[in-house]
């Protein structure tokens, strides 16, 4: 069926929909709004910082550059499935992590995520502070940064429809600038000498790998919030490819970028929105600190949106709520980025720097809830919900899943001995030259205990089991209490 074909539903300018299903009078849009999304989300400065540290870690750029498009494609084939499952199931990515994890037991998961949200919210708002201040001259520190919480406040409350409008004009703004960059680069640097500076190491490529496929898992917990309002029978494979390329274009351009700046002995590292404004000359820089603004300010409105969620869904797992009100909604997410701002505002470069550190190694959390994830949606549950149980720890999926919270704990126990990270080295990490495969082992590890296990005791329902009252608590909604009645399948 054509997606475009289904009316059109006249909605408020302030979202109202949550951590709800969203109904399909409410569904609309087209699978290309994850591409221009996920490639606004990408396209941008701490993408390629990320790129950046290929080289820093000790990586030739030629064998840096394909390390990371590997990681990309291969991280970025998770996240867009995760992506698939938003217009199939109209609920939040965390929300859906309830089938697997029980109503109580998605509240560990989730706490991981609100961390991570908060974390790179608080890193670019600094970024995107600095620039603020050099566009309009600012000397305080702090008057870009209050700036940008503003204008991520006000876009996060709107909701889902702005975010995407403001992808797609970000997405445009960050093809212009990285071209004009690419070639100011170019003129003023020796590219072609980038490469072949270090011998090729196949220790530094594992690594490089796992530098871009972990970026790409980070966004796995973002995913399907922001294709759930698409039309239900919107195909899963055009949702994929959109948001597949999307995302992998986006980051392997801005991480390339980051590598051959590196290479080239740029002092990116040292002031990011600096390095950028000076190569863009003096005529373009104000035009290159409006691009790292919006290309920060597409990912920042992510963090805001899911990071409010997320947080409501943690504490409704403990009061049997779907949706809150529109006062409520407010709140969290004014909450939260205050919260961001106040991290961004109070901490030192250090204090930055080594948060960044912990953030990057929470990504051992989110490698065995993807595979779970995955494996549940694709291979046992295929789609199938009780939405009225996600709602309720009496229901079908209970308070606590101990089958996936064993293979879980056991999928980030397995890591440790391969991690290579800033904070900790693995035995096996070591012995391997640096070489981080830590996240390949979870994956395949935790897909091979979960998936038998799983599937033999799992109550699986005959059908999507739809949720028509989501608005209040478990004891006073007759489709929710009809649902849970006794020989109910």
């Amino acid at each position: 069926m054509n997606s475009g074909n289904h009316p059109k539903q006249k909605t408020a300018v302030l979202e109202s929909n949550t951590i709800n299903a969203i109904p399909e009078s409410a569904r609309h849009g087209k699978p290309s709004s994850q591409f221009t999304l996920w490639l606004s989300a990408n396209l941008q400065i701490t993408a390629v910082v990320n790129g950046a540290l290929a080289i820093v870690f000790g990586s030739e750029a030629l064998s840096a550059i394909i390390g990371l498009f590997i990681g990309n494609v291969v991280g970025g084939a998770v996240m867009a499935l995760h992506s698939s499952q938003g217009a199939r199931l109209g609920l939040p990515q965390m929300i859906s992590s309830r089938i697997r994890f029980g109503v109580k037991g998605a509240a560990l998961p989730l706490i991981m995520v609100i961390i991570m949200y908060l974390g790179f919210a608080a890193t670019g708002t600094v970024l995107s502070g600095q620039a603020i201040n050099k566009i309009f001259g600012f000397e305080s520190a702090s008057t870009g940064i209050i700036i940008f919480g503003l204008m991520t406040a006000l876009i996060a409350l709107v909701g889902y429809k702005l975010i995407h409008q403001v992808g797609r004009v970000a997405s445009i703004l960050s093809i212009a600038g990285f071209i004009y960059l690419a070639t100011q680069l170019g003129t003023h640097y020796d590219v072609p000498g980038a490469f072949g500076q270090k011998p090729f190491s196949l220790a530094m490529l594992v690594l490089t790998i796992a530098l871009s496929a972990g970026w790409q898992l980070t966004f796995a917990p973002y995913a399907a919030d922001y294709s759930r309002y698409l039309p239900a029978d919107t195909p899963s494979r055009s949702i994929f490819w959109a948001t597949f390329l999307g995302t992998v274009i986006g980051a392997q351009c801005a991480m390339t970028f980051g590598v051959l700046v590196a290479a080239c002995g740029g002092n990116f590292l040292k002031d990011q929105v600096g390095f950028m404004g000076d190569l863009a000359g003096p005529a373009f820089a104000a035009l290159i600190y409006v691009f790292i603004v919006c290309g920060k300010l597409t990912v920042n409105c992510l963090n805001a949106y899911g990071g409010f969620m997320s947080i409501l869904a943690t504490v409704s797992a403990f009061n049997n709520r779907s949706s809150v009100s529109q006062r409520v909604r407010t709140a969290y997410v004014v909450g939260f980025v205050l919260l961001s701002m106040v991290v961004a505002l109070a901490a030192s470069a250090d204090f930055l720097n080594n948060f960044k550190n912990f953030v990057l190694l929470l990504l051992m959390v989110f490698t065995p809830w993807c595979a779970i994830n995955l494996i549940d949606f694709y291979c046992i549950s295929k789609g199938k919900v009780d939405i009225p149980a996600l709602y309720t720890s009496q229901g079908r999926y209970g308070a606590y899943n101990q089958v996936a919270l064993v293979c879980y704990t056991l999928g980030v126990l397995i890591q440790i001995p391969f991690l290579n990270q800033k904070l900790y080295k693995g035995p096996v990490a070591i012995w391997l030259d640096g070489a981080d495969i830590s996240w390949i082992v979870s994956l395949a590890f935790t897909a091979l205990v979960y998936y038998p296990w799983a599937r033999r005791t799992t109550s699986v329902p005959e059908r999507t089991i739809p949720f028509a009252a989501p608005d209040k608590p478990a004891d006073e909604n007759p489709a929710l209490v009809k649902a849970l009645a006794p020989g109910k399948s």
